[in-house]
């Protein structure tokens, strides 16, 4: 897992800061189901979805400038290994977000099962 994490690069942190915001608000809403934390959990999702993008499409860029520095004969296969890398901080993303949808579909139950307020 060290080692996943490491291949990724920068770009994981703040993707792993924001999944882990992200987890914490879907297991409080799973306790607590309300439409605020509902609301808070979905922003969380799209910004680690987002920050795992940004972070695989720095990564690839970084890949891409310094090719042409690398020997002919081995750009393909070391352009291959950096965006192997860099899609490691989508994997991250995605996997969190999975994790947190699993977790928020309790708090989403739970809340479909509580009676209404009157007069709504």
């Amino acid at each position: 897992m060290s080692e996943f994490f490491k291949n990724g690069g920068y770009g994981m942190f703040p993707t792993l800061v924001v999944g882990l915001f992200l987890l914490a608000t879907a297991v409080l809403y799973a306790v607590r189901p309300s439409g605020r934390r509902a609301r808070v959990a979905l922003v969380l999702g799209t910004v680690t979805l987002a920050s795992g993008l940004l972070g695989a499409s720095a990564g690839m860029a970084t890949t891409a400038h310094f090719i042409p520095q690398v020997p002919k004969g081995d750009q393909l296969e070391i352009l291959a290994v950096g965006f192997g890398e860099s899609i490691h901080n989508v994997v991250l993303a995605l996997v969190v977000v999975v994790l947190a949808g699993l977790v928020a579909s309790v708090g989403a139950l739970r809340a479909s099962d509580e009676p209404s307020p009157r007069g709504a």
